[in-house]
């Protein structure tokens, strides 16, 4: 068992800080930290090096609480800066607030995924270089080929994969690590965070990208699929948007829930409102359960102080496009016993 520098006594295994002395464990390790962040330039890096200095102090310290404090306001710098995909005139659009220039900023994604893979294709690919990742990703494509084929399976994979990827990405430029997507036959993917959020707007950001992506995917696959004539990816639009929605429920660890964190009751009436209007133009069921959960969490939360009126229109606009998407008609679906989707 290692002994403290300071004081000469023993210290506990994991420990962060001396229960004799108080001394911090990693003090030197913290000043360079420290100072590496003072001279960084950039926001998003200077939330990577606070987060791995957050990652080395005691949870109640002082000096943790100013290192959140650090990074709250490095979080809002981030908030006001735009991502490198989103510097046009409709990402600037978005960013100003609006449903219609969030509405866009999904659009335009369809276009940000060309730019991703020419200039930050490592964002991208970056689940494609991991093995474990690779792994469960076959696993599923050999359950969804089986049961649906395969232009249906890599269609709905590729949806998948791209909404996980926007976590990822907004989880980069907060500096948080995260792994790879991982996915589950029937059940869809996940990201597995190494570190958290510190705000609930950068948690609402984060959770509310991974629909912004997954949207866009929606929509391009029942692009393709109508420019092609591949009911198979008609399909993938269809169950793209349907899913994005169902992770749009405001219910426990679900995209919907962090987001709504960040929105104040007057925001959540609203919100309330586009699904009752959604749900007459569509009918979908899914609208009914999205309702029920909202009207519930309006019922009992607490609201936050500082709600965020960008957030309430990017909610909005994804709920709504996803809404419309369920409307998509899928024409000559093959309904043999396998459920495959004919080409």
């Amino acid at each position: 068992m290692p002994d403290c520098r300071s004081c000469g006594g023993q210290l506990l295994p994991g420990a962060l800080a001396c229960s004799h002395c108080h001394a911090l464990v990693h003090a030197d390790r913290l000043k360079v930290l420290a100072r590496e962040a003072s001279e960084a330039t950039d926001p998003t890096e200077r939330l990577r090096l606070w987060r791995e200095a957050l990652d080395l102090l005691p949870h109640g310290s002082r000096q943790a609480e100013a290192i959140r404090a650090r990074i709250a306001q490095d979080v809002q710098a981030v908030d006001t800066s735009p991502a490198p995909d989103d510097r046009s005139w409709l990402g600037r659009l978005a960013g100003a607030g609006g449903a219609l220039g969030t509405a866009a900023l999904v659009l335009w994604k369809l276009k940000a995924f060309v730019f991703l893979a020419l200039t930050k294709g490592k964002v991208l690919l970056l689940g494609l270089t991991k093995w474990k990742m690779m792994v469960s990703m076959f696993v599923s494509l050999g359950v969804y080929w089986a049961a649906f084929g395969w232009r249906f399976a890599v269609g709905l994979l590729a949806s998948l994969y791209v909404h996980e990827m926007g976590h990822v990405f907004a989880l980069q430029r907060y500096g948080i690590r995260a792994s790879a997507p991982m996915f589950v036959p029937g059940l869809g993917a996940f990201v597995r965070l190494d570190q958290y959020p510190q705000t609930v707007r950068e948690d609402a950001r984060v959770g509310l990208a991974g629909p912004v992506w997954g949207i866009a995917a929606a929509l391009f696959a029942w692009g393709v699929g109508v420019a092609a004539g591949w009911p198979s990816w008609v399909a993938v639009g269809k169950v793209g948007g349907w899913l994005n929605l169902f992770n749009l429920i405001p219910f426990w660890q679900l995209d919907g829930s962090r987001g709504l964190r960040a929105l104040d009751r007057t925001q959540r009436w609203l919100l309330l409102a586009v699904v009752a209007g959604m749900w007459m133009l569509t009918g979908d069921g899914i609208l009914i359960l999205i309702g029920a959960v909202l009207a519930f969490r309006i019922a009992t939360d607490t609201p936050p102080d500082e709600p965020s009126w960008d957030l309430f229109l990017t909610f909005a606009a994804v709920l709504a496009i996803g809404s419309g998407m369920t409307l998509i008609d899928v024409p000559g679906l093959d309904g043999t016993s396998r459920g495959t989707v004919g080409p």
